[in-house]
């Protein structure tokens, strides 16, 4: 088992950099509002929770919810750091992130949509598929002083 340090970049054709190659993937497609693109990603049984808590299981199911919330909303995108990546078994491995939006029309980040990601993926015939991912908000109740550090992280991603 192995942890990729969050900042050093990973050799290539690593477990560890097709994770962070899935999780990017992930991500753009949620960019571009891609409910087929992101759902694509999934093991056929992934499973999703969303920054609301809704839960969603199945790539199928993933995929209709996606394309209901980009249908009735326009979410800004993600903004990423990668904090860890750990192969739990040489086909199951763990990414951490934190994601901040930048809503459209506006130059700086809203702290009220940071993020912290957990993806979960197995590696099934060559591929890495992705099991669980879970995108909670960075509420940090009761300690502003995390929300601004978090934010002063990801803004550092802006310049």
């Amino acid at each position: 088992m192995s942890a990729a340090h969050p900042d050093a970049p990973p050799a290539e054709n690593t477990p560890e950099a097709a994770i962070r190659a899935l999780y990017h993937a992930l991500l753009e497609s949620w960019n571009r509002r891609s409910a087929a693109g992101m759902a694509a990603l999934f093991a056929e049984a992934g499973n999703t929770v969303g920054f609301d808590g809704s839960q969603v299981d199945g790539r199928s199911a993933i995929e209709a919810h996606l394309s209901q919330v980009f249908a009735d909303h326009t979410p800004p995108p993600f903004l990423a750091k990668v904090r860890e990546v750990r192969l739990l078994t040489p086909q199951v491995a763990l990414l951490r992130g934190v994601v901040g939006m930048v809503p459209c029309g506006q130059a700086d980040l809203n702290p009220d949509l940071n993020a912290i990601q957990t993806l979960i993926a197995t590696q099934r015939s060559g591929r890495w598929e992705i099991d669980l991912f879970q995108n909670t908000p960075a509420a940090y109740h009761g300690r502003p002083e995390l929300q601004a550090a978090l934010t002063d992280e990801l803004r550092a991603l802006l310049e």
